[in-house]
């Protein structure tokens, strides 16, 4: 099993107030920036539950409020549904025609992801979807009539003192983390903008995430009932006790029987992991920027917050 040193990237373990484990890479810095990958699909659902909030949407509308002339398998797909990855929509491996690389208009990826028959009816079963969670996205854009980056960066990141995390590609931003594939050579990134809005755009740091645990646990930012339906179970996965349920951006379920909220990701080039033992008030970060799925790295992480307990 690999130590955490070994890990190519940043990670962080707290428990209360104290560091349990903080390795950084010879390449990077605490303040590196990483892709989050599919962990990004948290800030996604905060950006949605706000506006449930607000009173701007309500959970169980039905998405053809807001693309137009949406086709009949789309007609009952409500936001709780993509929220949870029960709205019979495929992942990224159901749309081969999908460039994950290659920027492209949004309305016409809207056209392209409508073009792929449902692989169930809305609410039928649990099914990943990260197109899913792209059209979150843009229903943030459209309600709240801002770029979506836009609203992440006003709404979340800065009220929750999240300043070296921002949505969509860098730009000209220092301290970016260059992705590399399994092998140690770069790779290119996907596109962060359109394509993978909402699904797996976000950069950030191990502190950064850290502190938006505390955040999100603490209803900063979220106010009942929305902060408990984020971390609670929503619909069974049929996973392992770890991964048993989602709720709204988390996976759910229990570590040697304590309550656990996690979520993984992979981009091209990157590798994430957040998760969060609230009980023992442990939180469990790991950033790479390798491309890499050796599934002991997770065990090293969960082994050393549990020990430390």
């Amino acid at each position: 099993m690999p130590t955490l040193s070994e890990v190519p990237g940043s990670v962080l373990i707290r428990h209360g107030d104290t560091v349990v484990a903080q390795t950084t890479a010879p390449n990077c810095t605490p303040g590196t920036r990483f892709q989050l990958a599919s962990v990004s699909k948290q800030f996604t659902a905060t950006a949605v539950l706000l506006l449930a909030q607000r009173g701007a949407l309500a959970l169980d509308d039905r998405i053809g409020r807001w693309f137009g002339a949406a086709p009949p398998h789309w007609r009952d797909i409500t936001l709780h549904q993509l929220l949870t990855h029960t709205s019979g929509l495929g992942h990224w491996h159901d749309h081969p025609m999908i460039d994950l690389a290659l920027r492209v208009e949004p309305d016409d990826l809207v056209r392209t992801f409508q073009q792929v028959p449902p692989l169930s009816a809305p609410g039928e079963r649990w099914y990943y979807s990260s197109p899913g969670y792209v059209l979150l996205a843009q229903v943030v854009e459209r309600v709240a009539d801002r770029p979506y980056r836009d609203v992440l960066a006003e709404q979340i990141f800065a009220p929750s003192g999240m300043g070296d995390t921002f949505a969509g590609s860098p730009g000209d931003r220092d301290d970016i983390a260059p992705g590399h594939g399994p092998d140690g050579a770069p790779v290119p990134s996907w596109d962060l903008d359109v394509v993978g809005m909402g699904a797996g755009d976000v950069w950030s740091t191990t502190a950064d995430m850290v502190t938006w645990l505390d955040v999100l646990r603490a209803g900063r930012l979220l106010a009942e009932p929305y902060r408990t339906l984020m971390v609670t179970e929503r619909v069974p996965t049929g996973g392992r006790p770890m991964a048993r349920g989602y709720g709204y951006g988390w996976f759910v379920g229990t570590l040697a029987g304590e309550p656990l909220f996690h979520h993984d990701g992979g981009n091209a080039g990157f590798v994430s992991f957040v998760g969060c033992l609230p009980g023992a008030d442990r939180r469990i970060v790991m950033l790479s920027n390798v491309e890499t799925s050796d599934p002991a790295v997770i065990h090293t992480l969960l082994a050393s917050a549990r020990d430390h307990g």
